[in-house]
């Protein structure tokens, strides 16, 4: 495989994250993803990966709201361990 095709599926795969993320996320909860991203990209990044996997297995019947991805998101930094350096 070469550059040229690798970019391309990555654009492909980028595209359709990105479909299935307006779909499943209220605007407001979408907004929230777009500043985590800025300011924690592996974050959002993980989250997004959560999101989609949730609903390709079928897991989310409603729109995510802002709220319940407030609480998606607690669970996942829980999840993370931070040490402080000094």
């Amino acid at each position: 495989m070469n550059a040229a095709n690798e970019t391309e599926e990555t654009q492909k795969l980028e595209a359709m994250k990105k479909t299935i993320l307006v779909r499943i996320l209220s605007k407001d909860a979408y907004e929230r993803l777009g500043r985590i991203r800025l300011v924690k990209s592996e974050m959002a990044g993980q989250l997004e990966l959560y999101l989609v996997q949730l609903y390709q297995s079928g897991k989310i019947s409603n729109v995510i709201t802002d709220e319940q991805l407030k609480g998606i998101l607690d669970q996942i930094s829980s999840k993370q361990k931070f040490r402080i350096l000094k």
